[in-house]
């Protein structure tokens, strides 16, 4: 059977992704003995295999893939040519057959060798979890952004697994004399022309970041702080996001329904405004080179003053998904222990029952006040006033509250003030404006000096 083209290309008619083709998902996890140091230092050492496995399936029913059946695979090694032994091998040429299987899902990274390998036993198309997930942010990319920042994985992803097919630009003849080589073959020219796309599309990114760059001083400048959401896919970002902003960003109970970058105003307790940001979701293995296109998005993350980290704590593997977000966040330099910066959200509460609800409230009930969490339904709207409570709190500790007097007619002052700082109070006082301002450190001195204000005894 030829096997049907899985490229997730954006400009397919509707109607031919509708139907993509019946799916083998094959889970090929290596067992984790005790006394293995894997057990500890790897997230996977601790998760759950069956779970595993139901991901990566809603990975492939996140692009309208059928999933006939999924399949585990215990692994006492590796085999370098094909990942699996040659025994599953031929096992799996049966049940391919017998299911009539267009293309084969391997839950796990897969070399070059590899994947042409098993297509060739298999004779079927086969795809990694890299491939998998590549294909899934190149459907779901809406804004130009993100198309390029997919791009750029792609392309990076598709460099080492170009197979040379066919060699009708091979020279037999060039360079100087009589016994010249070979000259350029398809896959050198392959190899070269995405070469001069990455390129390009490194050129453009870099000019995004240049936007960015300008949009976040034009923030600094107005007192608008920036609070942004990070977690595992589908625990619940952008639900929480719609419940804070009162937005309606797209919230589906999906991996990765939400990809490209959403920036919404969020009113405090107290008045004030912030800038909330959604971001893409992360996974366990997330292939490096998503991180790397992706960073562009993702400095709205690095920058933020407040970060909230958004748990699924109803899901069985809710501490694993914690430590593969706590991992991609180390990559981008984050220290994920950092109290003060990150606050750890454990959304779905409503999922518990009365018994299991109340030990969830007093495990956070006796957490660090160093690391606090805060129980909240993004659907329900619980513990969403405590933690905006908390947000506040810790946008304004990094600030200094002031208070000053001036002179009515002074409107260039005033207008300064409402610039370059949060006033919480202003009334009027025998023709002068009596004020409470907010303020970052950095523009302490310069205000003190401006308008002899005095730290406030709020």
């Amino acid at each position: 059977m030829e096997p049907r083209n899985f490229d997730g290309g954006a400009d397919r008619p509707k109607a031919a992704r509708g139907d993509t083709g019946r799916v083998l998902v094959i889970g090929p996890y290596k067992r984790v003995r005790r006394g293995d140091p894997d057990a500890t230092t790897v997230a996977h050492g601790v998760r759950n295999p069956e779970a595993r496995l139901e991901e990566a399936a809603g990975l492939a029913r996140a692009i309208d893939l059928t999933v006939v059946e999924a399949v585990l695979v215990p692994l006492s090694e590796i085999r370098p040519a094909t990942y699996l032994g040659k025994g599953k091998v031929e096992e799996m040429i049966g049940l391919i057959k017998a299911n009539q299987i267009d293309l084969v899902v391997m839950d796990c990274a897969l070399s070059p060798v590899q994947q042409r390998n098993l297509e060739k036993e298999w004779n079927a198309k086969v795809l990694d979890r890299t491939g998998l997930i590549l294909e899934i942010f190149g459907r779901r990319a809406k804004t130009r952004e993100g198309a390029l920042q997919v791009e750029l994985a792609h392309l990076n992803y598709q460099r080492s697994r170009l197979v040379r097919s066919w060699t009708h630009l091979e020279r037999q003849r060039g360079g100087f004399g009589f016994m010249g080589g070979p000259g350029e073959t398809q896959i050198e020219a392959d190899r070269r022309l995405i070469g001069d796309r990455i390129s390009r599309i490194e050129s453009e990114l870099k000019k995004v970041q240049a936007t960015r760059r300008l949009h976040r001083a034009g923030r600094q400048r107005v007192p608008y702080r920036v609070v942004a959401l990070v977690g595992y896919t589908n625990a619940g970002k952008s639900t929480l996001f719609n419940r804070l902003t009162r937005a309606d960003v797209q919230a589906a109970d999906m991996l990765f329904a939400t990809l490209d970058p959403t920036l919404r105003a969020l009113t405090l307790p107290h008045g004030g405004k912030a800038m909330l940001s959604d971001t893409v979701g992360f996974i366990s293995d997330l292939p490096t080179m998503l991180v790397a296109a992706f960073r562009a998005t993702l400095e709205e993350v690095i920058e933020a003053d407040v970060i909230l980290h958004v748990r699924d704590i109803s899901h069985e593997d809710a501490e694993a998904q914690q430590h593969d977000v706590e991992g991609v966040l180390r990559q981008l330099g984050i220290d994920p222990d950092s109290g003060q910066r990150i606050l750890e959200v454990w959304n779905k509460v409503d999922r518990f029952d009365e018994e299991g609800r109340a030990n969830l409230m007093n495990i956070a009930a006796r957490r660090s006040s160093e690391r606090p969490c805060f129980p909240v339904s993004a659907v329900t709207g619980e513990g969403i006033d405590a933690l905006l409570a908390a947000i506040e709190d810790r946008l304004a500790a990094t600030r200094v509250t002031l208070d000053l007097s001036i002179d009515a007619s002074d409107g260039a002052g005033i207008s300064w003030l409402h610039r370059n700082a949060e006033v919480l109070d202003k009334h009027l006082e025998n023709g002068r404006f009596a004020m409470t301002v907010r303020v970052d450190e950095t523009k302490r001195d310069i205000t003190i000096a401006k308008f002899g204000a005095v730290p406030s005894a709020h």
